[in-house]
């Protein structure tokens, strides 16, 4: 379903791919300029902003998360910025209630397929004695890790038994799912149970819960998710900064991406601006991907959905059209849907995965973290996919650790202004994937 290429342009493509890669995490002279810019900016902003004494900056996606931790940024931020993580990963936000019927299908005999990290997803009440897909696997359930629905398509094809894909993802995964469905390309006995869930209202929902909380300081800029906006689009977030005035920047994945990102929202502060900027400009555009946008209002339609911990939110959720219901999940097999009427609170007992994704409290702050939830035995939602906040700084470390090293390196806030030493040194590392 994707573009092929044929062995000249895959070399070309990969060597344009490893020189962009090599110019956002290599360039550590532009890496202390945008330090010593945002230092800068920061004092501008605090000047406009009054006596505000810290400016907390959401980065949505998980990805974004794990560039910031993973590559220290937030030790090289000022004092009064603080980066907090959003609901950018749809592992931690699934309902418990979609686990535990695909628990149950597994358990009578269907094939089930999904991805490596929910595979290891706890749901709140266990079924037949399983409280994961991994569980349930080794008490006989037929399941199955994959990649991708096409790798599901081709492997129920070959068996021909009853099969479902757990279709996880944001807005990034939604047309492959669309297109497959309406160009027919699913065998007969494999269905798609669809849990595509929509970001902007996620965001929404974030912003306005921490608005509420009047010993946080509130949300005062949006680093806005690279991947979804490929499909959606920069305009998706134009509501985002009219309706709450904070600027929001679609970013890159790279260092370098979210240090430009940072900059671009503390310079519209500093001069009261709060409008939608691109800094992804390579892969994003203002319009998104038209095509795929269509495809999936096709195939789905938009429902309101249930986010873990969080509750219902207002037209955040994908399901197939009725016209599509030969491959639906849902109707095949009357899994249950989750409603307002019997949606219950869905974390396990001391979990704050539900504060975590919205930036309303740090992974350390839970009593949990790194006690009895870890990564190798995860006990909250967020502890399972490496796109989930806990599981990041888990395996990363950030705030006391991460803040500890700088200040022993002279990078971290209290240091003189416009000292960047250091810089190189989270420059040089190599992540181990792309942006």
């Amino acid at each position: 379903m994707g573009e092929s290429y044929s062995g000249g342009s895959a070399q070309e493509a990969i060597k344009a791919a490893k020189t962009i890669e090599a110019a956002f995490r290599s360039n550590a002279p532009l890496a202390r300029k945008l330090v010593e810019k945002i230092r800068g900016l920061a004092i501008e902003a605090e000047r406009r902003l009054g006596d505000a004494s810290r400016f907390k900056i959401m980065d949505f996606c998980g990805t974004h998360e794990w560039t910031i931790t993973h590559f220290g940024i937030r030790s090289l931020m000022p004092e009064q910025i603080e980066l907090v993580a959003g609901p950018g990963c749809p592992v931690c936000v699934t309902p418990s209630l979609f686990i535990e019927e695909a628990i149950r299908l597994a358990l009578d005999g269907i094939h089930v397929y999904t991805y490596g990290d929910v595979y290891r997803l706890m749901s709140i009440r266990s079924v037949r004695g399983a409280s994961s897909l991994s569980e349930a696997r080794a008490l006989g359930g037929r399941v199955k890790v994959v990649h991708s629905l096409l790798d599901a398509a081709l492997d129920a094809r070959s068996h021909g038994r009853d099969s479902v894909f757990v279709g996880i993802g944001f807005e990034t995964v939604a047309p492959g799912y669309a297109h497959a469905v309406i160009r027919g390309l699913l065998p007969s006995n494999l269905k798609l149970m669809s849990l595509v869930k929509l970001t902007p209202p996620a965001m929404f929902h974030s912003i306005e819960i921490l608005r509420e909380k009047p010993t946080e300081p509130p949300i005062v800029g949006v680093i806005a998710p690279g991947h979804v906006s490929t499909i959606t689009g920069a305009k998706a977030w134009v509501p985002v900064a009219e309706n709450y005035g904070i600027p929001v920047v679609v970013s890159g994945f790279e260092p370098l991406d979210v240090l430009a990102s940072i900059a671009e929202i503390l310079k519209q502060l500093s001069r009261g601006e709060a409008r939608v900027a691109i800094e992804y400009a390579r892969a994003v555009t203002w319009h998104g991907d038209l095509r795929a946008q269509s495809i999936v209002g096709r195939a789905f339609e938009t429902v309101d959905d249930a986010w873990r911990g969080i509750g219902f939110l207002p037209k955040s959720g994908l399901r197939l059209r009725s016209a599509f219901s030969k491959y639906d999940a849902f109707e095949t097999y009357g899994v249950r849907e989750v409603t307002p009427e019997n949606w219950s609170y869905d974390l396990p007992p001391g979990c704050r995965c539900a504060e975590v994704v919205i930036g309303k409290a740090k992974p350390t702050d839970c009593p949990l973290f790194m006690k009895r939830c870890t990564p190798s035995k995860p006990y909250g939602p967020c502890m399972v996919s490496l796109e989930g906040a806990c599981a990041i700084w888990a395996r990363f470390g950030s705030g006391g650790l991460a803040d500890e090293i700088a200040r022993e390196l002279g990078i971290s806030p209290s240091a003189q202004p416009g000292s960047t030493s250091g810089v190189g040194d989270f420059m040089g590392e190599q992540a181990p994937r792309g942006g």
